[in-house]
């Protein structure tokens, strides 16, 4: 793994909340290679108490881990691009709904806001799926932005083919490594797990 000493991470998150605990570790391995990591909170992710994290508990661990203050407020995140915060923007987990948003430009979130700031700066996007719909509804958002200049994806696999067969999910431990890609314009291979 490259040492990442230097560079500056925008780590935004997602209301995927049962995937909440699985990232925790990623971020804990980019601080340990060097990466200075600002968290990034969708709407939800800030304000929604769910039966796996209280919203303040969750931020607590996060501002703990990360030593800095959540962004949640569109102006928050807007400063990103104009002021060239981040070589990198990892969201994690990516849910079905930031992921159309990102693929139609649809920008009313903090974190949509902080992909948006960030992209005018022609820099990479690391996506970490969790999603309930990729193999239909999101199935094109997922092949537009495959195909869309500053977009990679961390590999991810179906998480219940019997139960829940058009779940996808991104294999989290892959994190750190897939940074790694992205900050040399690269697509980690395989992509399919």
């Amino acid at each position: 793994m490259e040492n990442l000493t230097g560079k500056k991470i925008g780590f935004a998150i997602t209301g995927s909340f049962c995937t909440f605990s699985k990232i925790l570790e990623p971020i804990k391995e980019l601080r340990s290679l060097g990466a200075d990591i600002t968290p990034i909170f969708s709407f939800h992710t800030a304000s929604l108490d769910t039966r796996f994290y209280k919203a303040a508990d969750f931020r607590a661990d996060i501002e703990t881990i990360t030593e800095k203050k959540v962004i949640d407020t569109l102006q928050g995140a807007e400063p990103i691009g104009p002021k060239k915060l981040f070589d990198l923007i990892i969201v994690a987990p990516c849910t079905g709904n930031t992921l159309g948003k990102l693929a139609n430009g649809i920008t009313d979130t903090p974190v949509t806001m902080a992909v948006k700031a960030h992209l005018r700066n022609n820099r990479p996007v690391l996506l970490a799926l969790s999603t309930n719909d990729g193999l239909t509804a999101n199935a094109a958002n997922i092949g537009k932005l495959l195909n869309t200049k500053n977009f990679f994806f961390v590999p991810f696999r179906q998480d219940d083919c019997s139960g829940k067969p058009n779940s996808l999910v991104a294999d989290m431990p892959l994190i750190a490594v897939s940074a790694s890609y992205c900050l040399k314009n690269e697509q980690i291979q395989p992509l399919l797990r």
